[in-house]
């Protein structure tokens, strides 16, 4: 019996170290980035042709690229009637010829080998210069060591560029100006954005700040819902925050603890619920939980088509406003503000002086709702 019961535990540590292995392994996490996209606005015709970048980072698996397929939505100030929208989508692949039929051949993107999927959209008729945005969805299947494994990625294509009068106004001892620009989107960079918007506005001695939301948008910080998978955890938590939390939701909380980890989030909201039952101590939560747990927003946290995804708080957002300063030379905060009057300084450069941001900002110069005026520039 002594030998059995020993034979019982070690079959148990073995399966338990065989499951640990499991749980490490890569699966099927074929990387799909953006690549390059450019946009050509014709009166009659609008082109936009572009790429993704597929990646497969596992050192000895070979991962199938097995179906592709694109489904474009166009965003529009008036209606989409008369207007049609062809696609051209095909592989570009090291070894392999383009096929011309719109068939996708499954591909095999060996360990650490790379392709491209390539892009263009052709979209004709009347009122072209109504269209906003095109919403591009790319569904796509990978096949290898965890089964079929259906995903999509998503990219957004602005179709208009803004050029305004600049408009300041007087806020207290200083001045503020809204800066409106064209709908951000993962394939921007926000130093070349503050300087293609702001700059030909800036003197020495302004400061610059933007959005935490629009920043995390550029850094592609935002899932599409349908893309998450709520867990035991997840689903049971997000009922007992305030309904207007953004982590109310089952995948807005989920999306939490893709970030920070089950363990943490657990232990956060155990200590926090104590904290404020027995010590009549609030926040405890989003204290413990780190800082993507206040910045998360959930579908209709910010403008269109972004009330359709969640969006977590922007990565190394000191990094950030550092670049923006060395580009640019401006003062640089990225902010988190909202109508109710509170103004929160995610990260800021050390010209830029706390007692002037929450001055300048209280009012929320930058508007809660559709503005699309990301960036405000302040003149003490």
């Amino acid at each position: 019996m002594e030998v059995v019961g020993i034979f019982g535990v070690l079959l148990g540590v073995a399966l338990a170290i065989f499951e640990g292995q499991y749980r490490l392994r890569p699966g099927n996490c074929l990387e799909i980035n953006n690549g390059k996209w450019e946009v050509y606005l014709n009166p009659d015709r609008v082109v936009i042709e572009g790429q993704w970048l597929v990646h497969n980072p596992t050192d000895r698996f070979d991962l199938f690229l097995a179906d592709v397929s694109v489904e474009p939505k166009l965003l529009s100030r008036g209606s989409l009637q008369g207007i049609e929208i062809k696609t051209d989508l095909y592989s570009h692949h090291p070894d392999q010829p383009r096929r011309y039929d719109q068939y996708w051949d499954a591909y095999i993107v060996k360990a650490r080998k790379s392709t491209e999927i390539r892009l263009k959209i052709t979209i004709g008729g009347f009122s072209l210069d109504q269209l906003e945005t095109c919403w591009i969805a790319l569904h796509s299947v990978v096949y290898g060591p965890g089964g079929r494994t259906p995903r999509t990625d998503h990219v957004m294509i602005p179709l208009q560029f803004p050029h305004q009068e600049p408009c300041w106004r007087t806020v207290g001892a200083v001045q503020v100006l809204p800066i409106r620009t064209h709908l951000l989107s993962a394939i921007d960079d926000p130093g070349a954005v503050v300087e293609k918007y702001a700059m030909p506005h800036a003197q020495p001695g302004d400061i610059v700040t933007i959005g935490e939301t629009p920043v995390a948008i550029m850094q592609s910080r935002w899932r599409y819902p349908g893309d998450v998978r709520p867990g035991w955890l997840a689903k049971r938590l997000c009922y007992y925050f305030l309904p207007t939390s953004s982590l109310a939701t089952a995948c807005g909380l989920q999306v939490l603890v893709d970030e920070v980890g089950a363990w943490r989030v657990g232990f956060a909201f155990v200590v926090g619920a104590l904290a404020k039952i027995f010590l009549r101590r609030p926040g405890v939560f989003y204290e413990l939980a780190g800082e993507q747990a206040r910045l998360i927003d959930d579908v209709t946290g910010t403008l269109p088509p972004y009330d359709q995804f969640i969006v977590l708080g922007p990565h190394q957002p000191q990094v950030v406003v550092d670049q923006i300063k060395a580009r640019t030379g401006l003062e640089t905060a990225i902010v988190d503000v909202n109508d109710l009057g509170g103004v929160k300084i995610v990260a800021r450069t050390e010209g830029a002086d706390d007692k002037i941001l929450e001055q300048a900002l209280k009012k929320n110069p930058a508007g809660n709702a559709n503005e699309q005026t990301p960036i405000v520039l302040i003149r003490p």
